[in-house]
């Protein structure tokens, strides 16, 4: 009953979850929550974030971004999931980030949390014995400096606990797994670069994010990997004036995890079995900025069938008061009665510059 239980709760998270398709390529990972985007800013955008990388929300689309800040930011996301199935999961973040001179670098605390909802408990006859709740969370310590003028490096820890299903009287919780991790990002952002007679400088940025490298996330008779992935992200600026501001960015991705009938590769030897698996996930997004006060955005996400076959439209505005930006966006799915359509997120950045 119970490994029955782990693969249904785990298929719920991999259904819902808009950054990858964990269980396509033959194989499958644990705790797909962490690849969930926080942020409602990127998520308008198409999922794009591995360059743009500006704000707190740097702790999740690549720590590297945070070695260009010099501030103290507050970061709070929710959103519902699989609002078409009245589920009763939801997804919440929040990270805390400052810049400390003495390290000369920005450091940021992290948390975020997965409820899976409520499930009934039964014996082997069908009968009740009660109701249970289950989640995952995870825990992050992120630091990012600059290692030259222009490149920002980071790195992040992080725990990870996945509370599936509770232990029965007398026995060792079988749903219950632990496991850490780490993630490192570079960002490039050349203050002064010319292309063939283009002047590329303070509109330029490409980043480079690996995340969520480490040891299996290991239960009682079960080992699942991580869900690693590697994103690289380019992200340009083509107006910016005294009142416009209009960008544009993309992201590709790729989910390094191989999984076979034999069992699923181990770390580092899936950095290289994993592109056996062929096909990667794309995005493409804009955001229009009037005055630096209101946002819109718009987005697209694909990747091929034989990896998942996701591809939706994505819309989002925000608005800037204050040390205040409350973003909005909105998934529009293209195939019809999709788990994802209509999921919409609202995030909140408090930023003391």
């Amino acid at each position: 009953m119970i490994s029955t239980l782990l693969r249904a709760i785990t298929l719920v998270v991999v259904v819902g979850s808009t950054s990858s398709a964990l269980f396509a390529q033959a194989g499958g990972s644990a705790v797909p929550f962490l690849l969930i985007s926080p942020d409602a800013r990127a998520s308008g955008m198409g999922e794009c974030g591995t360059a743009v990388a500006d704000n707190l929300y740097a702790v999740h689309w690549n720590t590297g971004g945070l070695a260009f800040q010099r501030d103290q930011q507050v970061a709070l996301s929710f959103s519902r999931w699989l609002p078409q199935f009245n589920a009763d999961l939801f997804y919440s973040y929040g990270t805390y980030g400052r810049y400390f001179n003495e390290l000369d670098g920005m450091v940021a605390v992290n948390f975020i949390l997965m409820n899976l909802g409520q499930f009934e408990r039964r014996d082997i006859n069908g009968n009740k014995l009660g109701t249970f709740r289950s989640n995952e969370f995870a825990i992050g310590l992120a630091y990012g400096t600059l290692i030259a003028d222009d490149l920002g490096a980071g790195v992040q820890l992080r725990y990870i606990q996945s509370n599936l299903a509770p232990a029965q009287p007398g026995q060792t919780a079988p749903g219950v797994g632990v496991s850490g991790g780490f993630d490192f990002g570079l960002l490039w952002k050349p203050s002064l670069l010319n292309i063939a007679g283009l002047d590329l400088g303070s509109k330029l940025a490409l980043g480079f994010n690996l995340q969520n490298v480490g040891p299996k996330m290991t239960y009682r008779s079960e080992a699942d990997p991580l869900p690693t992935m590697l994103k690289l992200g380019l992200a340009l600026n083509l107006v910016r004036d005294e009142f416009n501001d209009l960008s544009i960015a993309a992201d590709v991705g790729k989910l390094l995890v191989r999984r076979d009938q034999y069992g699923s590769d181990p770390l580092p030897r899936s950095f290289v079995t994993a592109w056996q698996n062929p096909g990667v996930e794309a995005a493409i997004g804009v955001e229009y900025w009037y005055e630096k006060v209101i946002a819109l955005r718009a987005g697209y996400f694909g990747e091929p069938t034989r990896i998942g076959g996701r591809r939706f439209w994505t819309f989002g505005a925000g608005v800037r008061y204050d040390i205040f930006t409350l973003d909005f966006s909105f998934i529009n799915t293209i195939e019809q009665n999709h788990p994802l359509a209509n999921t919409m997120r609202f995030s909140l950045l408090i930023n003391w510059e």
